[in-house]
């Protein structure tokens, strides 16, 4: 069989933790800023972890199953 390859896209958004969970950013923080508070902005700015009915599917994508 060969070699699995792994998903470009998803490689460059998600990012292992020590711990095996899935690290992401978050969306909505690339433009029209300035309708939004600074509030929702700076939570915005900070990394969010992957849900867990979701971190299959990433986790193939990444082929780290």
């Amino acid at each position: 069989m060969p070699k699995l390859k792994t998903k470009s896209s998803a490689k460059k958004r998600f990012k292992v933790t020590g711990t095996g969970k899935l690290k992401r950013k978050h969306a909505f923080k690339s433009h029209i800023l300035t309708k939004k508070s600074k509030k929702r902005k700076l939570r915005l700015t900070q990394a969010g972890l992957v849900h867990k009915f979701d971190e299959a599917n990433i986790k193939q994508q990444l082929t780290l199953k």
